[in-house]
C-alpha cells in the first residue's frame, strides 16, 4: 500500500490519538484546518473559560469499574525537572510534568475518604472537549456535546494505601501522542485495584492539554506544528520520542531519590517496590514503554498497545527496533489495515528479530475487529455517547472497530494484567501462551 495511501487511511480512523510515522503525518493534515481556532503552542498560560453548551444540555460518560479485590487511591503531583529546558519551548524554563499516582487502598480509610477523583480537572476536561482538544481532533466528538468534567473515576483523591501485603510492583503508563495521561484510566485504575502503583506520566505539551499549578494549562504544540508550512513530521516525531523518554527516567528518578522524597500519601512511597517496574503505553505511549525499556534497565518488561516503532525518511527504523531488548515485551495490535501481528509490522519485526538474551520473553496478541482506539477509555466511553446519539456508529467503528467496546475493555485488561503478573509478580495464569476460550476474540501469534 503506498506511504501516502497509509497515512490518510491512519487519519481517518484515528487523527490525534495517532501513533507512529504515518499516523503523525495523517495527524499533521487532520490539525491544520484546526489549528487557528486551537490556538495551541504557546507556553502555558492562565486558562481561560471555554465557550461550551450548558452543562445540563451536555452528554455525560461512566467509566467501568475495576475487577481487583482492592479500592483505588489516587493523588497528582506537579514535578520539575531542573536538568533539562522544556524542549518544546527551550527558554521558557525547566521541563515540568504532571504524574498521577494510583494505587490499592485499604478498605475502611477508603470509605471516610475526602472525595471521588474526576477522570479530567476541570481545566484540563475543559480544553479536551473543545474544538482544539483531543476529544473532537482526536476522536470526533463534536466540541462542547459531552461535560468531560462531570465524568468521575471509582478511585478516591488522598485515600490510605492497602497495608499487609508488603511492596507492590510499579507500572508506567504512558498515553498517545496529543492523548492525556488520563485517557486509559478505565485500565489504570483496574491494575491499581489488582495491587499495583500505577503512575501516569503527561508528557507536556504533547498532550492535548496539561493542566498545572497556579491555574496554567499548557495546551500541546502538535496542531501548531501541523498548520505550519515546511514542518518536518519525522522531526517533530523525533523530538516528541526523546522528549517522552526522557520524561519517564526523570519520573523513575524522582520515584528512587531517597533525598528528595515526593510528599505522598502515608504508607505510598514505602510501598513501591522499584526493583520491579513495568511499562505500559497506547500508541506513541507503546512506543515509549518499549524505548525507555531498551534506554533504562530499570524497566524490566514492557506493553506496547498498537505503536509503530519507526520514524518516516530514510533510517527511520528505531533504536529500540533495530537492536532489540533482552527483557519481556508483549506486543497488542489491532484488525487495522497498518496494524496486525508483529510480521505485518516492520518495526515490530524488526523488534521481534533482535530480541534475544536470558529473559527476553515475547509475546503478541491482536484482538480481532479492533482498531486503534479499542485498547483505550474510548472504547468504553464512544458507544455510550453513540447510544446517546453524539457520535455517529460509525465514527465508533472507526475508532474502536466491530468489537464491542465492553469486550475491548475486558480484553486489554486481562492481557496486560497477565503479562505484569508474569514478569513483575511471578503469577503465570498461562493466558499469553495460547488461545484463550474466554477471549475467543484474541489471536496469539507464534
Amino acid at each position: 500500500m503506498p506511504v501516502n495511501e497509509r497515512a490518510q487511511r491512519a487519519l481517518r480512523r484515528r487523527a490525534l490519538a495517532a501513533a507512529g510515522a504515518l499516523a503523525l503525518t495523517g495527524l499533521f493534515g487532520a490539525f491544520a484546518p484546526h489549528a487557528r481556532a486551537a490556538a495551541d503552542g504557546a507556553p502555558a498560560t492562565p486558562a481561560s473559560a471555554q465557550a461550551q453548551a450548558p452543562a445540563g444540555s451536555r452528554a455525560h460518560v461512566r467509566l467501568p469499574e475495576p475487577t481487583g479485590p482492592f479500592p483505588v487511591g489516587t493523588t497528582t503531583r506537579h514535578l520539575v525537572d531542573t536538568s533539562r529546558e522544556d524542549p518544546w519551548h527551550p527558554g521558557h524554563g525547566h521541563r515540568e510534568v504532571m504524574v498521577g499516582f494510583w494505587y490499592p487502598a485499604a478498605h475502611a480509610g477508603w470509605r471516610t475518604a475526602a472525595r471521588t477523583a474526576p477522570h479530567m480537572e476541570r481545566r484540563a476536561a475543559a480544553h479536551f472537549g473543545s474544538p482544539g482538544g483531543s476529544g473532537h481532533l482526536g476522536y470526533r466528538v463534536p466540541a462542547g456535546a459531552v461535560d468531560w468534567a462531570a465524568t468521575t473515576t471509582h478511585a478516591r483523591v488522598d485515600a490510605p494505601v492497602a497495608r499487609g501485603a508488603g511492596v507492590r510492583p510499579v507500572v508506567l503508563y504512558s498515553a498517545g501522542l496529543g492523548d492525556p495521561r488520563t485517557w486509559n484510566t478505565s485500565l489504570v485504575e483496574d491494575l491499581a485495584s489488582r495491587g499495583y502503583v500505577v503512575v501516569t506520566v503527561d508528557h507536556t505539551y504533547d498532550s492535548s492539554e496539561v493542566a498545572l499549578p497556579g491555574g496554567r494549562l499548557a495546551r500541546s504544540v502538535l496542531p501548531g506544528l501541523a498548520a505550519k508550512r515546511g514542518t518536518d513530521p519525522g522531526r517533530v516525531l523525533r523530538k516528541a520520542m526523546k522528549a517522552r523518554v526522557d520524561d519517564t527516567r526523570f519520573v523513575l528518578d524522582r520515584l528512587g531519590d531517597h533525598k528528595r522524597r515526593l510528599s505522598l500519601p502515608h504508607g505510598l512511597a514505602a510501598a513501591m517496590d522499584l526493583r520491579h517496574v513495568g511499562m505500559v503505553g497506547h500508541s506513541a505511549g507503546g512506543f515509549t514503554a518499549l524505548q525507555a525499556m531498551h534506554d533504562d534497565r530499570r524497566i524490566r518488561a514492557a506493553v506496547n498497545m498498537d505503536g509503530t516503532m519507526e520514524f518516516p525518511g530514510p533510517g527511520g527504523m528505531s533504536s529500540v527496533s533495530r537492536e532489540g531488548v533482552d527483557r519481556p515485551f508483549l506486543l497488542m495490535g489491532t484488525d487495522a489495515a497498518d496494524s496486525g501481528e508483529y510480521g505485518r509490522q516492520p518495526s515490530w519485526k524488526a523488534l521481534w528479530q533482535h530480541s534475544r538474551g536470558r529473559g527476553g520473553w515475547r509475546g503478541d496478541v491482536t484482538l480481532t475487529g479492533s482498531e486503534h482506539g479499542a485498547y483505550t477509555d474510548a472504547a468504553a466511553l464512544l458507544p455510550q455517547l453513540a447510544r446517546a446519539g453524539v457520535v455517529r456508529q460509525e465514527t465508533v467503528r472507526e475508532d474502536i472497530g466491530s468489537v464491542r467496546g465492553e469486550r475491548a475493555v475486558a480484553v486489554t485488561r486481562a492481557y496486560v494484567a497477565s503479562f505484569l503478573d508474569r514478569f513483575l509478580r511471578g503469577r503465570d495464569d498461562h493466558l499469553l501462551d495460547r488461545p484463550s476460550g474466554r477471549f475467543p476474540e484474541v489471536r496469539v501469534a507464534r
